[in-house]
């Protein structure tokens, strides 16, 4: 009896570490996929108030209710501002949405006034009425971005002025600033809308034809509609 007991003990000494391994393994399988299905909340969208291509007051209130996107831009701008609008119609195009919209802020509001971003989202094509380009007063929208945490170029710097990031926040039916996690399950905060010479997204090139993030975009507002 005392033999079996000891054979017994034996095997429980053996059994009890590969239970704790299997669910420890468990739980990071688990842990992963919360990592793969869930969208990081990254704050609040910062209150704004602006006048879009048809002449209409449109605030972050009237987009409650609606997952959208928002990037800065100016009509102009000869280099990465095309690239980030043909990636937005590409996004636009696949999601076709009623709940979806785009809000495109211009960073020259004295060049893009309404008229203006009218004839420009006519000349890409824009389709859906839920896709706002807004316009205003300069120092508001500097103070906008720096709230949004979406680098632009400091008005009183002619070299810097029009400068801005190529970056986009995503935004939920609730006015929160959403977005997915890495590889290394840190949040990315914000998506690129730039093209890349290669399929991991890290040399950005205007004629680059992999867009790593816009795929993933795309990805995450479908989570957030259903």
């Amino acid at each position: 009896m005392p033999k079996n007991k000891k054979t017994i003990n034996s095997k429980s000494k053996v059994i009890v570490p590969i239970v704790i391994i299997a669910l420890l393994f468990l739980g990071i399988g688990v842990g992963i996929g919360y990592f793969k299905k869930n969208l990081y909340t990254v704050m609040k969208v910062p209150d704004f108030k602006l006048t879009d291509q048809n002449n209409k007051t449109i605030t972050n209130k009237d987009m409650l209710g609606k997952v959208y996107l928002v990037e800065f831009f100016f009509s102009k701008c000869p280099t990465i501002c095309p690239v980030m609008n043909t990636n937005m119609r590409a996004i636009e195009e696949e999601i076709n949405n009623p709940g979806f919209g785009m809000i495109s802020i211009s960073i020259d509001p004295e060049n893009d006034t309404p008229k203006t971003l009218k004839e420009h989202a006519d000349r890409i094509g824009v389709k859906s009425p839920n896709w706002h380009f807004l316009t205003g007063d300069r120092g508001y929208i500097g103070k906008l971005a720096d709230q949004f945490n979406i680098y632009v170029g400091d008005k009183e710097d002619e070299s810097e002025n029009l400068n801005h990031s190529g970056m986009i926040a995503l935004v939920d039916q609730e006015g929160n600033i959403r977005c997915r996690y890495n590889k290394d399950n840190m949040p990315i905060l914000y998506y690129s809308g730039l093209n890349y010479e290669d399929p991991e997204g890290k040399t950005p090139k205007l004629t680059g034809k992999y867009h790593p993030d816009r795929e993933i975009l795309i990805e995450d507002i479908k989570k957030l509609l259903k």
